[in-house]
C-alpha cells in the first residue's frame, strides 16, 4: 500500500498514467467494449484491467492523480448510444459527476459516434477495462498538465 493512492490504482495502470505525457488519450472501456483487440493498437500495445469495479469508481481512482486537459474545450468524451446520440444513459451521468467533482469545474462530454470512438480508441496511449456491465460506459480522457506554482496558469 501507498499513501494517498487509491488502492484500485495497480502498478501497471500507475505506470501508465505517469508515462503519459501533455495530449495523451487514455480510454476506460466496460466489459462488453473489445479492450483487448483495439488496446493491442494502442502506444502501450497491451490492455490494462481494474476488473470488478463500475466505470464511476475507476474513473474517480484514476482522476486522483490525472489532471484533464485545459488547454483543450474537450478532455472528456463518450461513446454515443447508437442511433440515440443526445441520449446520456445512467452510466455515463455518473461519471460526469466524477470528472466534474476530481476537476472541481464542469468539464461537458464531448460525444462520439460508435465506429468512430473505436478508431480513436485504437490511437490513444492505452486503455483501461473495468468490470462495468453496462453498455455505453465507455470514455476518452485527455491528460493535462501540472504546473509549478510559479509558472503561468491556465
Amino acid at each position: 500500500m501507498l499513501k494517498n493512492l487509491d488502492p484500485l490504482l495497480n502498478a501497471d495502470v500507475l505506470h501508465a498514467l505517469r508515462s503519459m505525457g501533455h495530449g495523451d488519450e487514455l480510454v476506460v472501456c466496460d466489459a462488453n467494449f473489445p479492450g483487448a483487440s483495439v488496446a493491442y493498437e494502442t502506444v502501450l500495445g497491451k490492455l490494462l484491467r481494474l476488473d470488478g469495479v463500475n466505470a464511476a469508481r475507476a474513473i474517480r481512482a484514476i482522476l486522483s492523480v490525472m489532471p484533464l486537459d485545459t488547454f483543450i474545450e474537450h478532455p472528456a468524451s463518450r461513446m454515443e448510444v447508437v442511433g440515440e446520440p443526445d441520449t446520456i444513459p445512467a452510466v455515463q451521468r455518473e461519471v460526469q459527476l466524477e470528472i466534474n467533482a476530481a476537476e472541481g469545474r464542469e468539464v461537458p462530454f464531448a460525444s462520439v459516434e460508435r465506429f468512430a470512438f473505436y478508431e480513436r480508441a485504437r490511437k490513444a496511449y492505452c486503455v483501461i477495462a473495468t468490470g462495468e456491465e453496462r453498455g455505453y460506459g465507455c470514455f476518452v480522457f485527455t491528460k493535462g498538465v501540472l504546473l509549478a506554482p510559479d509558472a503561468p496558469q491556465r
